[in-house]
C-alpha cells in the first residue's frame, strides 16, 4: 500500500505540543499521538519569558485562522525575546512546513534540537517530513528511525513513522535504479497571461500546443473554463470560454479533444446528473461552445464520475469514477465509442492499474500508448504520485511506473498533460512564484518518462469529381505489426486529424462505401526531423476506369512473392471487393526502367499475378479479376532519379465494371 494511506492530522499540522497553551486544536491534535517529552528533557516550557510565551501563543492563534506568515513573524518576535524558547522554534519550523518552505522549517527544526535534543525527539517525524520535502531522503530516513526509537509511541504514531519510512525508502531505491543523466526539473510559471491571483489548475491542449484551456476558481467558488491561443510561440491573454459551456455551476476536470472540437468534462450536482458528479459534453461550434449535453447512464451512475481523457482518435475515454465494483476507492475506466456514436458499457481497466487506494487523473497521450495517471495505492513517496503505464504489444496495460522525484514528491500531485512532442508537460502547483493558491508551470519531462514522439496527420476528405466533403473512416495501421493503432470518422465536413508515433511505417487508409479506398504509407521509423502533415483527400467513385494505386503492397527487390506488410493493403481490397460484389477489377503491376524491358514486363506481371491470388486465397471469384505487367511502358515520374524511379514501381488497381 502507498505511504498516503495512513496520513493523520499530526502530520498534516507539523506543530509541536505546547506546555504553555493546550488549548488549541492543533495542539490536542499532536497531543494525541506523542507521550510527553518533559521528563526526560532539558528544557523547561514553564522557564520561558511570560512575553515570547503571550507572543506564542498569539503565533498559534494566527496559524489557526491559516496565517502562517504572520505567525512566523510573531514567533520571531518571541524567539528575540527568548532564542532558548524550543516551542517557539519548533512550530516556526511547523508554519514554514506548511508553506513549504523546507529549508527554513528544517533550520528550525535542528535549532530546537540544538537547545535540547531528548525534548526534541518525537519532533524527528516532521523534521524527516521536511527533509523529504526537500529531497534529502537520507537524512529523512535516518531522522524517522531516530523517531520510531521512542518508547511507548501509540499505535497511530508508529504507523505514521513506518509508512514514512517505507516512503523514504522507496524513494532512496528509487534513486539508485534509475540514472536522471543530468536532468534538471525546472518548472516555468506560464505567466500573466494565464495566471492570476485566483486558482488556475487541470490544463489540457489541443495536439499542435496551439489552444490551452484549464479550469479557474472564479472568485473562489466558482470553477469555469478558460482558453488562451498560442501565437508566434507564444500564448496569449486568456479569456473565458464563448458560448454556453460556463454557467453558475461548477464546471471542471475537463479534456480538450486533439483536434480541438470536443470538450468532455465534470459536473457536480447539476440537475440531470445521474450522481454527484456526472461527465458532460461540448462541442465547438460557430457560435461559441455547445450547451453541456450529460453522457448519459452507459458511463454516469449514481456514483462520482471525474477527469476524463479522450484518446487521440476520439475512440477511447478514459475517466475515474467510484463506483463499487472497482479494486478500491476510485478507479481508472474506459468505454469505447460504438459506431453509431454512443459508448459502451465502462470497462474497469484491472489490478495492473488500479489499487486498493484510489486512482485517477488519467490522460492518454496522443501517441495512443501511454497513460498517466495519479494513484496511493502504488508505491511512492507520499500523497498521490503520477505514474504511467505502457500499453504492449498485446494490447495490455503493462505495470505503472512512478515518475519519480521531484516530478513526484511528499505532496499530493494533480493532473499531468503533455504536448505531442513527448518532451513538454503541464501541471498545476502552488510553487513559491505562484500569482496566488495554484498556477499553471510548464517543463521538460525526464527522457525515460517520455511517451512516444507524436507526429500528426489533418486535412479533410471530399469527392474527387464534386469536390463535397464525405464523412469517411479513417485507419491507421502499425505495417511491422499489422494491428491497427488508431480508427476515425471524420466529422460531417470530411475534416479529420489522425497521430503517428514516431519510429514505425504504417499504412494510412480511407473508406467510403461506393469510393475506392484511398492509400498511404508514412515510412516514419528512420525520421529524425518533427513533421506535420496536411493531406487531403481525393475520393475516386467506383465507376469503369476508375483507378489508385496501391502504395502499401511491398516486394523484395527484383522478386514477385509479397511481403508480408503488403497483408493490411491486401485486405482492403478484399473488403472493397466483398462492398461492392458486382465490380470487377484488374491489377496492373509497373516498374521503373532499371534493367531489361523484357525483364521489367515478366516481373510486373509475376507481381501482378500474385495479388489477384491472394484476393482469390480471400475468397474473392477469379472471374472477377484479371491482371497485366506493364514493366516500365508508362512512368508517371522521372526515371532519372530515385525517388522518380519509387514512384514507377508501382501496383494499381483499375475499375473494368461496375
Amino acid at each position: 500500500m502507498k505511504c498516503a494511506a495512513f496520513t493523520n492530522a499530526f502530520e498534516k499540522t507539523n506543530f509541536p505540543v505546547s506546555k504553555i497553551r493546550r488549548s488549541h486544536l492543533i495542539l490536542l491534535l499532536a497531543a494525541a499521538l506523542l507521550t510527553a517529552p518533559a521528563a526526560r528533557a532539558q528544557y523547561k516550557p514553564e522557564k520561558v519569558s511570560k512575553k515570547a510565551a503571550q507572543l506564542y501563543s498569539k503565533a498559534l492563534g494566527q496559524a489557526e485562522a491559516d496565517d502562517f506568515k504572520g505567525g512566523i513573524e510573531t514567533l520571531k518576535q518571541a524567539i528575540k525575546i527568548d532564542n532558548g524558547f524550543e516551542d517557539a522554534y519548533l512550530s516556526l519550523a511547523g508554519m514554514y512546513g506548511e508553506l513549504k518552505h523546507y529549508q527554513e522549517a528544517i533550520d528550525n527544526y535542528e535549532k530546537a534540537r540544538s537547545i535540547d535534543s531528548n525534548y526534541f525527539l518525537d519532533y524527528n517525524l516532521p523534521y524527516s517530513i521536511n527533509l523529504a520535502g526537500k529531497g534529502d531522503f537520507d537524512k529523512a530516513l535516518d531522522a524517522v528511525d531516530h523517531f520510531l526509537t521512542v518508547t511507548n509511541l501509540n499505535e497511530k504514531s508508529r504507523k505514521a513513522g513506518e509508512y514514512r519510512k517505507k516512503c523514504y525508502q522507496f524513494a532512496i531505491d528509487y534513486a539508485h535504479t534509475h540514472n536522471n543523466n543530468g536532468y534538471r526539473f525546472e518548472p516555468q510559471n506560464m505567466g500573466d497571461s494565464i495566471n492570476s491571483p485566483v486558482s488556475e489548475y487541470y490544463p489540457t491542449i489541443t495536439i499542435d500546443d496551439s489552444k490551452l484551456i484549464y479550469t479557474r476558481r472564479v472568485n473562489n467558488f466558482n470553477e469555469d473554463f478558460y482558453e488562451s491561443d498560442r501565437i508566434d510561440g507564444i500564448f496569449r491573454k486568456s479569456k473565458s470560454l464563448e458560448g454556453n459551456i460556463n454557467t453558475n455551476q461548477n464546471e471542471g476536470a475537463q479534456n480538450i479533444s486533439q483536434d480541438g472540437k470536443w470538450l468532455i468534462f465534470t459536473g457536480c450536482n447539476f440537475p440531470e446528473g445521474h450522481g454527484s458528479c456526472d461527465l458532460y459534453i461540448s462541442y465547438l461550434t460557430n457560435q461559441g461552445w455547445s450547451a453541456p449535453e450529460n453522457l448519459g447512464d452507459s458511463i454516469n451512475t449514481e456514483d462520482w464520475e471525474s477527469a476524463p481523457s479522450l484518446s487521440p482518435d476520439k475512440r477511447d475515454l478514459y475517466f475515474a469514477s467510484g463506483r463499487p465494483d472497482g479494486f478500491g476507492g476510485k478507479d481508472i475506466y474506459v468505454s469505447h465509442r460504438l459506431r453509431n456514436g454512443r459508448w459502451s458499457s465502462p470497462e474497469n481497466l484491472g489490478p495492473v492499474i488500479n489499487t486498493i487506494g484510489d486512482e485517477g487523473t488519467p490522460f492518454i497521450h496522443a501517441d495512443n500508448q501511454s497513460l498517466y495517471f495519479t494513484s496511493n495505492g502504488h508505491p511512492g513517496y507520499g500523497g498521490d504520485d503520477l505514474f504511467v503505464s505502457r500499453k504492449g504489444p498485446d494490447g495490455q496495460w503493462q505495470k505503472p511506473e512512478n515518475l519519480g522525484y521531484p516530478i513526484n514528491t511528499i505532496e499530493n500531485e494533480g493532473s499531468l498533460v503533455i504536448s505531442a512532442n513527448g518532451k513538454t508537460a503541464y501541471y498545476a502547483s502552488d510553487r513559491a512564484d505562484s500569482r496566488g493558491g495554484l498556477d499553471l508551470y510548464t517543463f521538460e519531462l525526464r527522457e525515460d518518462i517520455r511517451p512516444a514522439q507524436t507526429l500528426w496527420v489533418r486535412g479533410r476528405v471530399f469527392d474527387k469529381t464534386t469536390r463535397k466533403g464525405l464523412p469517411s473512416g479513417v485507419e491507421l495501421t502499425d505495417l511491422s505489426t499489422r494491428t491497427v493503432i488508431s480508427q476515425l470518422q471524420t466529422d460531417e465536413t470530411g475534416n479529420y486529424l489522425i497521430t503517428l508515433p514516431k519510429g514505425k511505417d504504417y499504412a494510412f487508409n480511407v473508406n467510403r462505401k461506393g469510393y475506392l479506398f484511398f492509400s498511404e504509407n508514412f515510412p516514419l521509423s528512420q525520421l529524425k526531423e518533427d513533421t506535420a502533415y496536411n493531406i487531403d483527400i481525393p475520393l475516386q467513385p467506383i465507376e469503369a476506369n476508375a483507378a489508385i494505386v496501391l502504395r502499401n503492397i511491398f516486394f523484395e527487390s527484383n522478386k514477385y512473392e509479397l511481403k508480408p506488410e503488403s497483408q493490411v493493403e491486401l485486405d482492403k481490397v478484399v473488403q472493397l471487393l466483398k462492398d461492392n460484389p458486382t465490380v470487377k477489377i484488374q491489377i496492373n503491376g509497373h516498374t521503373d526502367n532499371s534493367g531489361k524491358a523484357s525483364d521489367n514486363i515478366a516481373l510486373s506481371g509475376s507481381r501482378a499475378k500474385s495479388v489477384t491470388a491472394y484476393l482469390i486465397s480471400k475468397g474473392i471469384n477469379a472471374e472477377r479479376l484479371s491482371s497485366k505487367g506493364w514493366g516500365d511502358t508508362q512512368p508517371i515520374a522521372d526515371n532519372s532519379t530515385p525517388e522518380g524511379r519509387a514512384q514507377n514501381r508501382r501496383t494499381e488497381l483499375k475499375v473494368i465494371s461496375r
